[in-house]
């Protein structure tokens, strides 16, 4: 059975072939970018990119622009073809490919949002969460994939909230007010739940086949705007541009 990685970017592909883009002479470029360039200076200094866990690969095709977190990061130049034909099997290809998908996706007209909100953003972002959930999914039990501080502390004022995140400075703890538990969770919290709030990093770092289990889904980032609108999925990422 294919991963849905390996859909997503079968998905990629044939839209570059339809649209005729594959041999363009246009490159695509993407780079690490810094705190700052990244986020700016948003309402706390726990986000794990101000930690130097992840950067923002950035791609830019056309006049386009596409973002994707990873913890493997680096500069590419290809073309659509090329980058296309990287095997999928490390954090920096699967990076410089997503960048890149999010960037003719957006290039293309098929989806807005794919870069990241600096400064008050974040906090602007979770405000309005919780709102965004009862609207679409009602009251429920929800499990966070991936510690983003804002949306954890949103999200557990009104209602109950397990969190799940690998990063091993954060497990075991309470941030934000809710217990940050390790990745030997992940079942049990996900059954536990009502609904999952999932990072789109997942995609990046290849682990988002365990939380497309048939549970209702809520991604949120940048990282995952191509593939969102590629899939169908419900993606949360007001403030971004």
């Amino acid at each position: 059975m294919r991963s849905i990685l390996e859909i997503v970017h079968q998905k990629a592909l044939d839209l570059w072939t339809k649209e005729g883009i594959l041999d363009e002479t246009i490159t695509v470029t993407a780079a690490p970018l810094s705190v700052k360039e990244a986020i700016g200076t948003p309402e706390g200094t726990d986000f794990p990119i101000q930690k130097g866990k992840e950067k923002l690969m950035e791609a830019n095709f056309r006049d386009a622009r596409g973002q994707a977190f990873t913890d493997n990061y680096g500069n590419y130049a290809g073309t659509l073809r090329e980058i296309a034909a990287l095997p999928l099997e490390n954090n920096y290809h699967r990076a410089v490919f997503i960048s890149t998908m999010n960037a003719v996706c957006r290039s293309l007209g098929m989806t807005r949002n794919t870069v990241h909100c600096r400064d008050t953003g974040p906090a602007e972002c979770a405000r309005g969460v919780f709102q965004y959930i009862d609207d679409y999914y009602g009251k429920g039990r929800v499990t966070i994939i991936g510690f983003q501080p804002t949306l954890a502390q949103a999200v557990s004022s009104g209602t109950e909230v397990r969190l799940v995140d690998l990063d091993p400075d954060n497990i075991g703890q309470t941030k934000r007010g809710v217990l940050i538990e390790g990745g030997e969770a992940t079942n049990d919290a996900i059954d536990w739940a009502d609904l999952l709030l999932v990072t789109g990093t997942t995609l990046a770092n290849s682990s988002i086949d365990l939380f497309l289990t048939g549970k209702p889904v809520l991604f949120y980032g940048t990282t995952i705007a191509g593939a969102a609108s590629l899939m169908g999925w419900n993606r949360y990422c007001p403030q971004s541009s």
